[in-house]
């Protein structure tokens, strides 16, 4: 990822959302609320309200920064890996549905790697625009945007030399923390 991307990307796209959103709630019900509450909130079941799209950037944006680490890449290891070798076959078969997922995602949108709660499994999935895994009912692990031109390129950089594994495993304990609280809520 170059620096001019970077820049243009957060500076441009990342601050204009958050700007968006402000005015858009402010003095309204969803100001005081997180911005996880905002987002399901103006989901409205799929019925979008108009502070959704700058909400869900803003948080899809934000989970895109923390996926990357510099010096990034390589390979994850521990409970991640077993659960990728189990619901993928192999981390290089996760990869390959990886790169699909974002490379053909058409027009601006997002692949993610999540866990999917019906399913219990790892699973990728991709989305359109701002639309992201809180509201489809799974624990997002991992994303990248895919509003890049030259997207080959773009995804391998950000795999090969980007993607901080630990930002996704500490993601997947979290998720599996909330599922069990979850479970055990309902007993």
């Amino acid at each position: 990822m170059s620096k001019e991307t970077l820049e243009y990307h957060w500076g441009k796209h990342h601050r204009g959302y958050v700007n968006n959103l402000n005015k858009q709630i402010e003095g309204t019900e969803l100001d005081e609320k997180s911005l996880e509450s905002i987002i399901l909130a103006s989901y409205n079941n799929g019925d979008i309200l108009p502070s959704f799209n700058n909400a869900a950037q803003v948080w899809n944006h934000e989970f895109f920064w923390e996926s990357m680490k510099p010096g990034g890449g390589g390979k994850p290891s521990g409970e991640l890996l077993e659960l990728i070798n189990r619901d993928f076959g192999s981390f290089e078969a996760l990869i390959q549905e990886f790169k699909l997922a974002a490379s053909t995602q058409f027009g601006s949108g997002w692949a993610w790697l999540v866990n999917d709660i019906d399913e219990k499994k790892l699973v990728v999935l991709k989305s359109s625009n701002a639309i992201n895994p809180l509201v489809l009912g799974s624990y997002p692990l991992l994303t990248i945007d895919v509003w890049e031109n030259l997207r080959p390129d773009y995804i391998s950089t950000f795999l090969d030399k980007l993607v901080s594994w630990d930002a996704v495993s500490s993601r997947l304990k979290a998720a599996k923390a909330s599922i069990e609280g979850k479970s055990n809520a309902g007993n």
